[in-house]
Order: structure tokens, then sequence, then C-alpha cells
């Protein structure tokens, strides 16, 4: 805690004002100050799928011009630099680029967005920030624990606006549900539920071949140790590839994670949980798939409040999708869908909420703003949050990675006395049997070890910590290696 408030009191957060010395600017960041009627040219990383988005969403910013798209696909980044110079007349000079590294070095380029695998983002954000770039990056914000931290590091020392695409952080929505919770508006928050439940298919099986002439091969992999190209990778099933990606839980999870760890009280706001434990499985699915398509996890937090998260991705007849966040209160009372459910009589308090700071502008123009003040603490999901609710996720991933095969049953939960967690775990449960036809005793739960997390060393403790912890670190390939925190 005593990190994050020396953190804060580097920003002078205020109403449009003009934020000078936030984070220890560096004299390179300084000198990239942009008035707001400064043109705001970007470069936008990986533009196959969500970089397209990202793409639309820029163009549309007043005074903002894509200067460059970045992508190591010739067939992709063609078709997008010729819709973008044929669209958008601030962006008709657009030009591509398959290396990164070569438009960092642009003097004229203000910042990066990042769109690519998991396993690039850290690495772009530290690049960005050795090269004085402001940098917008897609979730998750780092593909292990370790680099995670390294690119905060990069983050205070050049003092550069991250904004993490954890799209929440700019919904008044949200921002309303976490300011009641946060002001005691409900009475004492126990649990923050997170779900990641949307339907999808498995992935077969794609034979191992070489790359297509269209793609550069090493420029892809970046970081990620890959031996050979594989279909099943490019362009959107390396989520499922735990040396490229991070499974639902860091996927589309990342967002509710975010919002679940936003709600905790402020004592334990950006710091880690004490323990976590995860559970599923890839059920039905017989393809390549690394990642769970079912899983329930839980987090504890050092002032007993818990975080459960649900994975449901196995589609079948009636499923019910589930992409939200659910808050539970000591009294009973429970916040659904933004609706207080009573219980036994309990009642909100009434209260003075205290609004959360939010920048005006949406989650593109958000950052654009805080880049324009140069105030990275504008950044809605800065890089400070964006490690800390990254890091919940990651845990629970390797809880569940060091998981053991247990019967599918009920009694495959080890919660104790935690009786609202085995409800919980029943809810899935019993979808996954009744709803996905998960045959009793005839398949195999991977059941995680609860594992005991020192917050401050950033290291797993106590038993089975010794194989957890080789999990806190991917392995890199040299030409993409990141540098220790304190040599960014």
């Amino acid at each position: 805690m005593k990190q994050r408030r020396e953190f804060i009191k580097k920003s002078i957060f205020g109403a449009g004002g003009l934020t000078i010395g936030a984070m220890s600017f560096s004299a390179k960041s300084y000198g990239s100050i942009i008035g707001a009627n400064d043109r705001f040219r970007m470069a936008v990383c990986g533009v196959n799928g969500r970089g397209k988005s990202h793409i639309g969403n820029f163009s549309k910013l007043e005074n903002v011009e894509i200067a460059y798209l970045v992508d190591p696909d010739k067939n992709v980044l063609n078709e997008r630099v010729q819709s973008l110079r044929s669209g958008d007349t601030k962006s008709n000079r657009v030009k591509g680029e398959a290396d990164v590294r070569r438009v960092l070095e642009m003097k004229d380029i203000d910042a990066i967005s990042v769109a690519t695998p998991n396993s690039w983002h850290s690495l772009m954000v530290v690049w960005a920030a050795q090269n004085g770039k402001h940098c917008y990056v897609e979730k998750p914000a780092s593909h292990d624990v370790h680099e995670g931290r390294i690119a905060l590091a990069a983050a205070e020392k050049y003092g550069i606006v991250v904004q993490h695409g954890a799209q929440r952080r700019s919904s008044d929505e949200w921002r309303d549900q976490v300011s009641d919770i946060k002001s005691g508006k409900y009475g004492k928050m126990l649990v923050s539920h997170g779900f990641a439940c949307k339907p999808r298919e498995g992935i077969g099986y794609k034979p191992n071949t070489a790359p297509p002439s269209h793609l550069d091969w090493n420029l892809w992999k970046g970081p990620a140790v890959i031996d050979q190209y594989n279909e099943n990778l490019v362009h959107y099933n390396w989520h499922w590839n735990w040396q490229v990606g991070n499974g639902e839980l860091n996927n589309q999870g990342t967002h509710q994670l975010d919002v679940a760890y936003w709600a905790l009280d402020d004592e334990v706001a950006n710091t880690h949980p004490v323990r976590v434990m995860a559970m599923g499985g890839r059920f039905n699915w017989d393809d390549q798939g690394e990642t769970p398509n079912t899983m329930f996890a839980i987090a504890e937090f050092a002032n007993g409040q818990q975080v459960f998260f649900n994975v449901r991705n196995a589609n079948h007849e009636g499923y019910v999708k589930e992409v939200t966040n659910r808050f539970y209160f000591e009294d009973g009372g429970k916040l659904i869908d933004g609706e207080y459910k009573s219980h036994n009589g309990s009642q909100t308090r009434k209260v003075d909420v205290k609004k959360v700071p939010m920048t005006p502008g949406g989650a593109f123009g958000s950052f654009v703003n805080a880049c324009r003040a140069n105030d990275p603490m504008m950044a809605n999901g800065n890089m400070y949050d964006a490690h800390y609710s990254c890091t919940l996720g990651h845990l629970m991933n390797i809880s569940y990675r060091l998981g053991e095969k247990v019967p599918f049953n009920a009694k495959a939960g080890r919660f104790g006395d935690n009786k609202l967690a085995f409800e919980e775990f029943m809810k899935i449960h019993e979808i996954a049997r009744d709803g996905m036809g998960v045959p009793v005793d005839q398949a195999d739960y991977i059941v995680g070890p609860w594992l005991e997390f020192d917050g401050d060393s950033e290291f797993f403790v106590g038993d089975r910590s010794v194989e957890a912890n080789r999990l806190l670190f991917d392995p890199r390939r040299a030409e993409f290696d990141l540098p220790s925190p304190d040599k960014v």
C-alpha cells in the first residue's frame, strides 16, 4: 500500500488540469506534452481482430491520426491500410509496418495501441516507455506475473500514460456500482464475483506446417517459445494455448476480474490475494486447446474479502450467457445486474456516495485525454491497476495448471466451511452435469491446490510453492527478452 500511496501522491488529479511530474516524468516524455489542438499521431499494433476496433475507435476521435498500422501478416496489414486510406481523411497517409521497433523510433509518433497476442503485451509497454511513447494495451496487460511487474516499473520510470483495455473502467454504469459498494451503501462486501460465461466451440486439431509466405513467423511469435507454426494459433485460437494466451479467465474474464478487483475495499486495493485456488476442466471438446472451458476459482485477501470467478464456455442446448459481475454482502444482500436483492430484511444504507474518479471520453477518448495532459493517473485503468487485476487471474490459472485429476462429482470442490463457495461451485457443476452432459464419475475435474502468495515479494510461499513459482515467469526468446524491473 505504501507503494500505491507514493504512486498517487506524484499525480495531481485535477479536472482539466495539466499534471507535470506525475510518476517522475523523464525529460523525453516531458518534451512530448501534446496540446488539445495538436495532431495526436498513433500506431495500432495488431490489426486482425481487436485491432480493427482500435482503428475504428481512434479514427473517430477529433485531431487523432493513425499514422502506422503494425502487423506481421502482410495480407491483413495491406487490407487494413487500404481500408483506412480510403475511409478516414485524417489517416489517409497511413503506412504499414511489420516490426513495431521501427515505428517506435519515429519521433513524430505519440502513442501506440496494442492488440496483439498476450505474450507481446508487456514487452510493447516496455518498449513504448523506453522510447517515450504512451501506450494503450489490450487486456491482459501481462502474460505472466513477472513481466507485469517489469511493465509497471517501465511505466513508472519513464512517466508514460498506460491505459489497460479494461473498458468497464470507462463505464458510468460500472463506475456507479463500484462507487456505491466502496461507499458502504450495501454494508460490508464479502464476495466480489466475476463471470466470463460465453459460448464457444472446440478448435479441433491442425497439423504443424510451414508458416505461410505472407506471415513473418518470427515476429508473430515474438517472445513466445513456440517450435512450429500451426493454424490453431494464427489468428485467434492462440488464446487457448498457455505459451501465448491465458485462457478465458484472462481473456474475456480480464474485464470481469478487473471489476471484481476494483470493487474491493480500499485497504486491499492494489494488493495481491493471500491465497488462491482453481478447479475445472476442458469438457466435451476433443481438441488441441490447453486451457479450461469450465472453471471455478477463489482468491482470498488479507481483510477477509474474496473474489470468486466462473468460466463456462462449452456450448449446449439451453446455454445461458453470463458476462457480468455480482456482489455479495455480509448481511446476505446481493447486488445482481445492478439491482439490490434483499435477504431477511437487509436494506441499503443512507450514505454519502463518493464517485470513483473517471476520465471522460470513453475507453479510447479517455486515453487520448490522459496523454494530452501527460497524466498517467488520468488513465481509466492505469498500469498499476492493470498489474494487480491481471495478476489475480494469473495466480488462479497457476493453481489450475498445478491441479490433479479427481472424479467429476459434487465432492470435487474443497472449500471447507465456505458454504457460499460450495453453493456457487454447485451451480456450475450442475450446468456441466445436466446441460453439458458431463458424466458423473466417468470424467475428471482438474482440482488445483490452495496456494499461498506473498504480495510484497510477489512469490508463492508454503506448500507447492516451488512448482508454482516456476509458472510466474514464462520462458522467452532471446531477441524479445525483458530486462529486470530495476534495469528498464
